[in-house]
């Protein structure tokens, strides 16, 4: 198919490209022949009634320092093109949320992916909470008194920003810490929202695996395995990102969330499970494409294109 596709996403230039999965998606599209455009989310418009965006037509290329060549730069009207990629990385702030609205108003002529409407009421942290059954005990809460009471009861905790992201801000408080007031002070200085506080996980030291969905199907998981002497597993702070299989349990949390991800225009998810514990479903903007291609020897990027393909000829 001869596609029309535009990236809203953070600065390009600054991606690593062994590593972002924003990079394989347009190097994969380009590989197909798809034309490609780019532009980050303060360029976005709704001008009465068109939802513009001021971008860069896009050539792509894996070579470091050189990966992203922009031609003169266009007004381009959204609903002229034929995919959207809603790409930008939280936090998931009144600016995200802002763009969900306006990519929302192309419903009627142009595929926004993942959708919008369900990015903007499904955010990762929030959605786990339909499936209480796979997930550890969870809390999102404002009051100190609240989130003491849930440490009482559970002693070692994991406290962090409800709309964060990448690890930053995420705290192990274990039954000897004396710093969640401290602790809860600070975030509100910070901000009036809540906090999510989950019970700690020993597992985490064997790795937090990530497991990427497509339209609803698993088809491949990385394990992320935590520094010597840290607690967040994620590899924007140290991670170390290793080859694992799907286990059943992995299967099984798939199963019970993929028809609602499909139905819900969700075509790339990564989902993170500690042990036999679903803790986060990330829509936003996941990563994991390339790592997961590396160990597994798959086209994760093709396999994402395909099923946008068959969605467009569906419409």
């Amino acid at each position: 198919m001869a596609l029309k596709i535009a990236f809203q996403m953070d600065p390009i230039d600054a991606v690593d490209i062994n590593a972002d999965s924003s990079f394989r998606l347009a190097e994969e599209a380009q590989a197909r022949g798809y034309e490609l455009f780019y532009y980050t989310p303060d360029r976005l418009t709704f001008d009465e009634g068109r939802v513009l965006a001021r971008a860069w037509p896009l050539r792509v290329q894996r070579e470091l320092g050189n990966h992203a060549h922009r031609g003169d730069e266009v007004t381009l009207d959204l609903a002229e093109v034929d995919v959207v990629w809603l790409r930008q990385d939280p936090p998931f702030d009144m600016s995200y949320i802002t763009t969900t609205h306006i990519l929302d108003m192309l419903r009627d002529t142009t595929l926004v992916v993942n959708d919008p409407f369900w990015v903007r009421n499904y955010p990762e942290k929030l959605l786990v909470l339909e499936f209480r059954d796979l997930t550890p005990p969870t809390m999102i809460a404002r009051r100190l008194e609240d989130i003491r009471r849930f440490k009482d009861q559970h002693g070692d905790i994991i406290l962090k920003p409800l709309y964060g992201n990448g690890g930053a801000g995420v705290f192990r408080l274990d039954p000897n810490d004396r710093n969640l007031a401290s602790l809860h002070e600070l975030f509100s200085s910070m901000s009036r929202e809540p906090l999510i506080v989950q019970k700690f996980l020993p597992a985490v030291s064997k790795g937090d695996k990530r497991v990427i969905l497509v339209d609803g199907e698993p088809v491949g998981a990385i394990n992320r395995v935590p520094a010597p002497g840290e607690t967040r597993s994620n590899m924007h702070v140290g991670g170390r990102p290793e080859k694992v299989e799907l286990t059943d349990r992995d299967r099984e949390i798939c199963a019970r969330i993929g028809p609602l991800l499909r139905e819900k225009g969700q075509v790339f998810v990564g989902i993170d499970v500690i042990g036999d514990w679903l803790t986060e479903i990330n829509l936003t903007s996941p990563t994991g494409i390339q790592e997961l291609e590396r160990f597994d020897g798959i086209n994760v990027a093709g396999m994402i294109w395909d099923r946008i393909e068959a969605r467009l000829q569906a419409k």
